[in-house]
Formats: C-alpha cells, sequence, structure tokens
C-alpha cells in the first residue's frame, strides 16, 4: 500500500513530498522490513504522478513480489534544473544547462540525518546497513552509486540505471577507487542500447559501467552489469529492469 508525508529538506529550506510504499501485512505482522531509498519517486508508483505519465509499474510489481520491502521516494524539485542540482554529486558541466553547483552531498547527509530516522521511527524498519538499499535512473543512478561508495557504512545495496556517469567520470572514479567498500556490497549497473545514438557511444557506456564494475569486484563487492538491448532512457524501459535489480539485490 502507499503512504505519503511532507517532508523538510533542511539544506534546501524546501517542502518536499515522499512517497512510501509499505508491505499489505505491515498493520498485523510482528516483523521490521528493509528499505530502499530511491530517486524521483513521483515516477515510481503510479502513472498519473509520473513527469511523463508512465512509471516504473514499482507499485503493481511489489504488490506481487514475494518479499516484502519499504520503498522511501521522495520527489525531486521540478523547477528548472534543481533536479539536476540536487542529483549533481560534485560541480560538473551538463550539456546545455551549463554548469552546475552539485548539492547530492548535501540531499544524502539529510537523508541520512533526518529523513531516515524519521522512517526509522515511524515504521517497522531493519535500519541496519545490511537491510538498507538505494537507486535510480540517469542522475538518480549517478547518485545510487555515489551514495553507495561515499556512504558504504549506511547502505549496502544499489540499483543504478541508464546511470550519467559521463558528467563527472573523472571524479566518481576517484571517488571509487579511495573508497573502502564492504564485501557484503551488490550493485546493479545497465544501460540501455538504445539511449546510444553511435556504437561509438554505446561502446562508451559500457565502459563506463563496466569500469566501475571492475573498481566494485576488485574491492570485494559483487555487481551484475546489464546491457538492457533495446532498451531506451524511459521508465517504460526501466520497468522491464525492475524484477531483475530486485531479485539481484534482495533475493539471491
Amino acid at each position: 500500500m502507499l503512504e505519503q508525508f511532507t517532508a523538510h529538506i533542511t539544506p534546501f529550506g524546501k517542502d518536499r513530498v515522499v512517497r512510501v510504499w509499505l508491505p499489505d501485512e505491515i498493520e498485523t505482522a510482528r516483523t521490521a522490513y528493509p528499505v530502499l531509498y530511491m530517486f524521483d519517486g513521483h515516477n515510481l508508483f503510479r502513472d498519473e504522478w509520473a513527469t511523463y505519465g508512465k512509471c516504473w509499474g514499482l507499485a503493481d510489481f511489489l504488490a506481487r513480489w514475494e518479499k516484502p520491502i519499504i520503498v522511501v521516494a521522495p520527489e525531486c524539485d521540478k523547477e528548472g534544473h534543481n533536479r539536476l542540482i540536487e542529483y549533481a554529486p560534485y560541480d560538473m558541466e551538463i550539456p546545455p544547462c551549463g554548469f552546475i553547483r552539485g548539492r547530492g552531498a548535501e540531499l544524502m547527509d539529510w537523508t541520512l540525518g533526518e529523513l531516515k530516522p524519521y522512517v526509522d521511527r515511524i515504521y517497522p524498519t531493519i535500519p541496519f546497513r545490511e537491510a538498507t538499499g538505494v537507486g535510480g535512473s540517469s542522475m538518480g543512478g549517478l547518485m545510487a552509486l555515489f551514495t553507495v561508495l561515499r556512504y558504504n557504512c549506511w547502505f549496502s545495496k544499489a540499483a543504478c540505471l541508464s546511470s550519467s556517469f559521463r558528467f563527472c567520470f573523472d571524479q566518481l572514479l576517484e571517488e571509487a577507487e579511495g573508497t573502502e567498500v564492504n564485501a557484503d556490497t551488490r550493485v546493479y549497473l545497465s544501460w540501455g542500447s538504445a539511449e546510444c545514438a553511435t556504437k561509438a557511444s554505446l561502446a562508451s557506456a559500457t565502459d563506463l559501467n563496466l569500469t566501475f564494475s571492475r573498481i566494485l569486484t576488485r574491492k570485494g563487492a559483487r555487481t551484475y552489469p546489464y546491457l538492457h538491448v533495446g532498451g531506451a532512457h524511459c521508465e517504460a524501459d526501466w520497468e522491464q529492469e525492475v524484477p531483475r535489480f530486485m531479485d539481484y539485490l534482495w533475493r539471491e
């Protein structure tokens, strides 16, 4: 079932809707649940909330999935370039928008300092890193990988779909190379062939994702690199990957 509440993002001075998926049995079962934090909460559960009229179908999937889980998904700021600013972990150039002063680290500090403690207080969560994951697509996928690297003591799982690594590859590479990663970490990395206009751009996207896969594997983590043949940069195609990354992160 779905709930929502309004959270105040302190570093941004703004209120934001947070969408929450809860297992149907949560009111009667005496148990605690793992938690997946996701970006772009408006695009995940229902088509009528989605920016382009199509969501990931996550509510339908979770309603029939055998593993009960809580999903916490704040919406982003949809005005102007604010989504890019919120989901940029570093300062970067994003054509054609120009220079972006990234505030992604501030967003995640707020998530860990305010949002997660609130969620753990009002819902029956398993609060430990082993039961906490993060996921997103595009800039959200970039943020998911950044999060599982920099905040690995809090997150053990990440789903990184169609991630915008190209905008800050050198910075993220330095982050990955310099980070200690717990061996129980699992990271799903995917990219779609239809996102790439040329063979060269497909080769580049493949290389970016496999680079991070190799680094994480070298550090003892597990990864699932996946080329979605025919996959485009859209919610309909990310929906097709939901069973794949959810099973990999939470059930294997």
